[in-house]
């Protein structure tokens, strides 16, 4: 499956868009602030519902206008149509259809169309804050298992009404009986969460360890420790526990809102102990383990993007990227494509776009052959 034609109005700063792509590498090349990241931005919105900037929907919407519209076609392997996915985003929300179906939950559009995002935000992985690593880390899931994304949903919905009971206990210790109901709910959609998350980093784990191997020749050993905060035996155990407290702070101090990842690097923990170098390469070994896991579950490639993070790579780390996007539909966003890429990019298929002011058009920029 790859993405044939994706159209776009009003997008941020792109008013009217309508780009054909070829399955293998399309380059978006320009200056910064010129709509590159908007474009793929609006892909990755078409696959989630969500921004990968964390932005909100209605910032999405270029300014003066009173709505945007997304749309994607993607393609079979044979060349076949597979699904017409639209976007539809006004200051009052959003919705979206499947074949001119409405979607009724997010959770639908999940499976659908499979990308991988990789930005210069994915390379402070490693040394990042926990939230930024659970945030990675449920996308990466809510692609691979649609399951997951009801889970996670209800886990939170759960969590949001214990907090708001917690803080109500404070007026009216009567709501006290009522506690254990969201106790084992949060129990339930947190246990299946705790499993899915186990499960997924050791299969990641295991091919970004083999990733690292290959892109220090060696030199590295890269190992990723899943950090959950309880386990599925002891979660009740630990609500329970920790009750009086979280009812003094109106909070829930225990639940899988709390995991993290711990990334190793020749032993040692990389969040302190690793360089920069060592830690871009963690983050470059981790995402194109993840491509392989999408592709091993799926049973064909993600659509992958590339955030301009080729600049932010040194060439030895560049030409592994590279020399690992073969047979992947690719977009990758550059402002400088020769010097960033070498005589890579002048390989027959590749297809250039240059971008300015939010308008794309397909063209061949000095030194690249299209």
């Amino acid at each position: 499956m790859h993405i044939h034609r994706v159209t776009l109005q009003n997008f941020r700063n792109i008013s009217a868009v309508d780009l054909e792509l070829t399955c293998g590498i399309n380059i978006l090349y320009g200056e910064n602030a010129q709509g590159k990241t908007n474009f793929l931005e609006s892909v990755y919105f078409c696959a989630t519902g969500r921004s990968h900037r964390g932005t909100r929907d209605r910032d999405l919407i270029m300014i003066s206008e009173k709505e945007a519209g997304i749309r994607v076609v993607t393609r079979t392997q044979d060349g076949g149509m597979a699904d017409e996915i639209r976007m539809n985003i006004t200051k009052d929300g959003k919705s979206s259809t499947i074949n001119q179906l409405p979607v009724k939950k997010l959770g639908e559009l999940y499976g659908r169309l499979s990308v991988v995002i990789f930005s210069p935000e994915d390379l402070s992985l490693v040394k990042a804050g926990p939230q930024n690593r659970r945030r990675f880390l449920d996308m990466e899931l809510c692609h691979l298992y649609p399951v997951y994304y009801h889970n996670l949903r209800m886990y939170y919905k759960v969590l949001k009404q214990r907090n708001n009971l917690l803080k109500g206990l404070n007026r009216d210790k009567s709501l006290i009986e009522t506690l254990d109901l969201w106790d084992y709910q949060l129990v339930e959609y947190g246990n299946k969460i705790i499993g899915l998350r186990r499960i997924f980093i050791e299969r990641l784990g295991r091919v970004a360890a083999k990733n690292q191997h290959s892109i220090t020749c060696g030199r590295e050993d890269l190992e990723i420790i899943y950090r959950n905060h309880t386990d599925e035996d002891d979660f009740l155990r630990k609500l329970i526990k920790h009750r009086d407290g979280d009812v003094l702070r109106g909070l829930t101090s225990v639940g899988v809102h709390k995991d993290d990842i711990e990334f190793r690097v020749n032993g040692e923990d990389g969040r302190v102990f690793a360089s920069q170098g060592q830690q871009r390469t963690a983050a470059l070994a981790v995402k194109l383990a993840v491509v392989e896991l999408a592709r091993n579950e799926k049973g064909h490639p993600p659509v992958l993007l590339l955030d301009d993070v080729l600049s932010e790579l040194d060439k030895g780390r560049q030409n592994y990227l590279l020399n690992n996007i073969d047979g992947l539909q690719t977009i990758i966003t550059l402002t400088g494509a020769e010097s960033a890429t070498g005589g890579y990019l002048r390989k027959v298929g590749t297809r250039v776009f240059n971008v300015e002011n939010g308008i794309m058009g397909l063209q061949n920029p000095p030194g690249i052959k299209s």
